[in-house]
This record gives C-alpha cells, sequence and structure tokens, in this order.
C-alpha cells in the first residue's frame, strides 16, 4: 500500500534541492531582501515620527508593503524554480532515463511540482519571524495572514504549473523560462490594463448616453480584476476596495471565488497538458 503512494521522483528531487548551496543562498537572499526592508522601514518611520515609538497603523503599512514584496518575490523565483524541471533533463539527456523506470509521467509531474512547491513553502515559512514584528506592534490580525498565506499558496502553485507545462512541451529551458515569466506578466499586468481600459470605456458609454446615475455592468472588466493577483492582495488587505470594485464593475461578487475557481482550473489544465506530452514529445525526439 505505501508504494503505491511512493514517489521515488519526489524524494529525489527534495535530497538534491535542499542539498544544493544555491538553493540555501537563494534562501538567503531571499531574507536578507525582507531584513533589509522591514530594518529600514522601522528606522525610517520612528525617525520621521521624532519618537521611539511605532504605531500600529504604521504596522499594518509594514504588513501591507511586506505582504507585497514577498508576494513579488515569489512570483520572481517560481519560474524560476519550475521552468526547467523537465526541459533541463531533456538538456542533459537524463529525461530518456527517467522515462525507463517504472514511474509513470503523473508521479515525475507531480514530484517535480511539489519539490519546487515545498522549497517555496520553506520561503514562506522562514519569513514568519520578521512577521512576527508585525504582530508585536500590532495593527494586523493573525486570520488576516493566514488569509494572505493561502493566497500565497494557491498562486504559487498555479505558477509553478505554468512552468512545468512549459518546460514539458518546449525543448528549450530559457525559452519556457520567458514564457513562463510571459504568463507572469500577463496575469499581473495586461489584466490590470484590461481592467482599467474595460472601466474607462464603461465610463465613456455611460458618459455619452447620459446616464451617469445607472450602475455599470460589466462582467468581462470583473473577469480580468477577479484573475489579477495584485487586485486580490489589495482587497484582501483592504476590504473597503472591493466596495469600489463592484461599484466600478456592478458586480457584487467575491472575487476570491473567481480567483480560486481560474487559478484551480489553471493548475489542473496545465498539469494534465503536461503529463500528457511528456511521453509524447519523447517519441518524437529520438
Amino acid at each position: 500500500m505505501m508504494n503505491r503512494f511512493s514517489n521515488p521522483v519526489l524524494m529525489k528531487e527534495l535530497k538534491l534541492r535542499f542539498r544544493a548551496f544555491k538553493s540555501f543562498s537563494g534562501l538567503m537572499f531571499y531574507l536578507a531582501v525582507l531584513c533589509i526592508f522591514v530594518v529600514g522601514f522601522l528606522m525610517i518611520y520612528t525617525q520621521f515620527s521624532g519618537t521611539a515609538f511605532f504605531r500600529p497603523s504604521d504596522s499594518f503599512t509594514m504588513f501591507s508593503v511586506l505582504s507585497v514584496l514577498q508576494m513579488a518575490l515569489v512570483m520572481f523565483i517560481t519560474p524560476g524554480l519550475t521552468a526547467g524541471a523537465i526541459s533541463t533533463e531533456r538538456e542533459k539527456q537524463t529525461l530518456n532515463i527517467l522515462l525507463t523506470t517504472t514511474q509513470s509521467s503523473t508521479q515525475i509531474i507531480v514530484g517535480k511540482l511539489v519539490s519546487s512547491v515545498v522549497f517555496l513553502i520553506l520561503m514562506l515559512v522562514a519569513g514568519l519571524p520578521l512577521y512576527s514584528l508585525v504582530f508585536l506592534f500590532g495593527g494586523v490580525s493573525p486570520s488576516q495572514y493566514v488569509t494572505i498565506f493561502l493566497f500565497y499558496l494557491v498562486t504559487l502553485i498555479a505558477i509553478g504549473s505554468i512552468g512545468i507545462m512549459f518546460s514539458t512541451i518546449t525543448k528549450k529551458t530559457i525559452v519556457s523560462m520567458i514564457a513562463t515569466y510571459g504568463a507572469m506578466i500577463f496575469l499581473g499586468g495586461i489584466t490590470a490594463f484590461f481592467f482599467f481600459i474595460g472601466v474607462s470605456m464603461d465610463q465613456m458609454a455611460t458618459g455619452y448616453a447620459g446616464t451617469q446615475n445607472l450602475m455599470p455592468f460589466s462582467p468581462i472588466t470583473y473577469f480580468w480584476v477577479s484573475i489579477n493577483p495584485g487586485a486580490l492582495m489589495l482587497s484582501i488587505l483592504y476590504p473597503e476596495i472591493t466596495n469600489t470594485i463592484d461599484s466600478l464593475v456592478g458586480i457584487s461578487f467575491p472575487i476570491w471565488v473567481v480567483y480560486l475557481i481560474f487559478y484551480l482550473l489553471i493548475t489542473v489544465g496545465c498539469l494534465a497538458i503536461a503529463i500528457r506530452k511528456l511521453r509524447a514529445n519523447m517519441k518524437t525526439n529520438r
């Protein structure tokens, strides 16, 4: 029974990843960036206030900026860990040997993804002592951090799945990384651009029709803002932003529900494509 659920690929990837010096150097760089930000934030705010006191409102501001910074670092690091998972094996000419083992395509893909996700979770957990300073000064509830952590988890799993998919369907790691970062730019930047364009067009349409008092209704604009990671994070940190979004699009449905469904579908779809194309690509490359 235990052999059925065992994944030698996952165990091998975990051992190699956690024994590598570059993994811990990357973790050190990640924590160094966060430490520099927290120390600098505390020094600047206490200096500008003229006292040694740090107010709870300032603590919440530090929590908000730290959460956004941590999300940016996660979105920047995740493609680098997953975009070369399969393509690197192909470039090293070890993928053929891996496919001749008794491991299924699902075990290989899931093992590669989970090993990367575990390391990313380690990075998030390693930043907990920095967040403890925020709880020390007050202004932030533990439920907010739990919500932010779940948001991180869903997002990085989806990004990792995208990287695994591109790593499987492309032959070169550099191409896979470019495609994955392009997907991140689309989800984080292009969707925000489409949202603002949609809001502007709706306001222009209501202005031309002379119906400024009517509530707009734009499902497409609502969809763009619902799948944007930055919009969801801001709505978690500042709940009043949700009311602003509702007034702009005319839909009062929680955006986190659409975000969760969309990114779960991305995760399942990308993993299904990667599993299906793993051995198909090898047949054509012999």
